[in-house]
């Protein structure tokens, strides 16, 4: 499935927030920062990890998927292979014996998969968001897989084509919306620059038609370049509010905020500074990355899972105020 044919490209390249007069006094503060630990085959502990989608299972587990990508140096086969792992506790995850998704053998993700994003529906099968990467390793847009458990998935192929105006669909955020729509944000390319994308939809599997731009970058901030897809609290559901990756133009990504009204529509309040910085390194052309994938509120706590440096995970506690 795709994009509605029907709806033309929106080029949104003149695109402001669209700020409310309403004002609210909202802040995030991080209280801890945890490593994420794994257990797992010798196939998958020797790449490095990104992409931590965590997720509360209907059977009370901490769900969880991961993309392990080749390490640097290593021969770059693919870039990235799909992992499930449970847990327990939220950090420590034992990992199945094989991946769950693999490149290929069809075009669409022939170079690699990426960027996880996991959908548990009611009667308990599995629909998984992920970046299918062509044969060049260069290319890629948003796809799906889905089964009855996560060891017995089934390639759908591409759900959101990329388009002229927004090529390299991927990094998938989808939740359902008051109305029992669905609401699926995602990162496209656009001026040599990553953004973020809005479509609605009448199921978790689409069609999905395009809306306006939810946000734009701004200028001379740490987020005056590239955005992307981060995940959504929606535990107030007046209020959502979405963690994502914003970076200069030379790619030093951090993490933060911006709270929406209820229907993703206009922009309520933003973060001035990020939320996440990754620590300093002596390098500066070392890796410099924090990057959100998924959030999860247990027992009061709100629980930001993150990859640093394009190599591990972590998970921070994080305070509303």
């Amino acid at each position: 499935m795709i994009a509605d044919p029907a709806a033309p490209p929106i080029d949104d390249a003149h695109v402001k927030d669209r700020v409310s007069p309403r004002h609210i006094r909202l802040d995030f503060n991080v209280e801890l920062i945890e490593d994420v630990r794994m257990e797992g085959p010798a196939a998958l502990m020797e790449r490095d990890w990104m992409s931590p989608y965590v997720w509360l299972d209907a059977d009370g587990r901490y769900g969880f998927m991961v993309r392990a990508v080749p390490k640097p140096g290593a021969p770059r086969s693919d870039t990235g292979m799909v992992w499930t792992g449970w847990s327990g506790d939220g950090r420590n995850f034992t990992m199945l014996d094989a991946p769950s998704i693999v490149p290929g053998p069809d075009a669409f993700d022939a170079g690699g998969v990426e960027d996880p994003t996991v959908v548990q529906r009611e009667d308990g099968s599995y629909l998984v968001y992920y970046t299918g990467v062509l044969a060049d390793q260069a290319h890629g847009e948003l796809c799906y897989a889905s089964g009855p458990s996560l060891d017995r998935l089934h390639k759908r192929g591409v759900v959101l084509a990329s388009t002229k105006s927004e090529g390299n669909t991927k990094e998938a955020t989808i939740e359902r919306t008051a109305d029992s729509q669905w609401r699926l944000f995602y990162e496209y390319a656009a001026d040599n620059a990553s953004r973020i994308g809005l479509a609605l939809g009448a199921d978790c599997a689409g069609p999905w038609i395009e809306q306006p731009t939810p946000f734009m970058p701004r200028e001379q901030s740490w987020d005056d370049w590239h955005l992307s897809t981060g995940p959504m609290l929606t535990d107030d559901p007046d209020i959502p509010v979405m963690f994502y990756n914003g970076a200069t133009r030379d790619a030093r990504w951090r993490i933060g905020w911006i709270a929406f009204d209820r229907d993703c529509r206009t922009v309520l309040d933003r973060c001035i500074q990020p939320l996440i910085t990754p620590p300093p390194v002596d390098d500066r052309t070392a890796t410099d990355i924090a990057f959100a994938a998924s959030v999860i509120v247990r027992e009061h706590a709100i629980w930001l899972y993150y990859s640093l440096e394009d190599r591990r995970l972590a998970r921070a506690r994080i305070r509303r105020s």
